[in-house]
């Protein structure tokens, strides 16, 4: 196949029952496309007939590369796997989910021949979302972009064209530990943002519970800020200073009333209060020596074991 002016790629795991509608609303969009392109299809671990599903595809599809991966190496591995295989001077990111619709292709396309280094979908409304993870999704993005000097879009969806330049650029990033919102805002570009609303899943449910979102939350947290630790700092020096004017206060409370039995109750409950702050900072700092030992194995950030469709 000659070098495509468009790669599309779309990361996915165990989507058997939502492949012959992601097909059905995918290729219609590509025939429209008057610029050459390919279709890069990546296989993160699938335990189901994904694959056998893609290399039938294949048959009647030219256009369409497939990636396996040798395990499940997670969503932010595998856009980075498919990213690698791209050939187009831009590249699509896409989920399988039809989430987000195919035809914005389409317009994403017509923003980057305008000049547009990248054209990024942005959830439109989360109003339908329950109380709870709406507020919860709020105070992610005020938590970390009041930390971090990249500042990160709210609601801004994974649906984006990079031109090769940014694709490029990401490539270039080596870490491990990997948050793709974070690092698409930290490599700058001139962007442009399309609001939609998000639509139902078309099969399947989601690969993300509540475990998987908050090592997600914290992956970013402590990717892209330092301040957790800055802050133990200012807490540590605020708690020796009181402690001070405490231990100053006795001294000369002694002095001047004489030595006065304290109760059992307030020490145990101030041994208790700062066991559980030294606890706490301890824990953070293990979350990022823990990212450190990760970053210093230089394992790769995943491995194919096969792909489908590459002379």
């Amino acid at each position: 196949m000659t070098q495509p002016a468009l790669s599309i790629v779309v990361p996915m795991m165990n989507e058997e029952d939502s492949l012959d509608s992601f097909f059905a609303r995918i290729l219609p969009v590509l025939d429209q496309l008057t610029l050459t392109h390919e279709l890069i299809i990546v296989n993160d671990g699938s335990r189901d007939a994904t694959l056998e599903k893609l290399t039938a595809y294949q048959k009647k599809y030219k256009n369409l590369i497939i990636v396996d991966l040798s395990r499940n190496f997670g969503k932010e591995a595998a856009l980075t796997a498919g990213f690698s295989e791209a050939r187009g001077e831009a590249v699509i990111v896409l989920d399988a989910d039809l989430q987000d619709p195919p035809e914005l292709i389409l317009q994403m396309v017509v923003k980057w021949q305008e000049g547009y280094e990248v054209v990024a979908v942005v959830r439109k409304d989360r109003s339908g979302d329950h109380f709870l993870h709406r507020s919860n999704v709020r105070f992610f993005y005020k938590f970390i972009n009041m930390m971090s000097d990249t500042q990160i879009k709210p609601n801004v969806r994974d649906y984006r064209l990079m031109c090769r330049s940014a694709v490029n650029a990401f490539l270039s990033l080596k870490e491990r530990t990997r948050f793709n919102k974070g690092l698409f805002a930290w490599l700058g570009f001139r962007e442009y943002y399309i609001y939609q609303e998000l639509h139902d899943r078309v099969a399947g449910s989601t690969k993300w519970d509540f475990k998987k979102l908050l090592s997600f939350a914290i992956d970013g947290i402590t990717s892209f800020s330092t301040t957790p630790l800055r802050i133990w700092t200012y807490i540590g020096f605020s708690t020796a200073f009181l402690a001070f004017l405490l231990g100053l206060f006795m001294i000369i409370k002694t002095l001047l009333f004489g030595v006065i039995t304290p109760g059992w109750t307030s020490t145990i409950v101030v041994i208790l209060f700062f066991s559980g702050l030294n606890m706490l900072s301890v824990g953070i700092l293990g979350e990022y020596v823990g990212r450190v030992f990760i970053e210093t194995k230089q394992r790769p950030i995943f491995i194919i074991r096969k792909v489908y469709g590459r002379n």
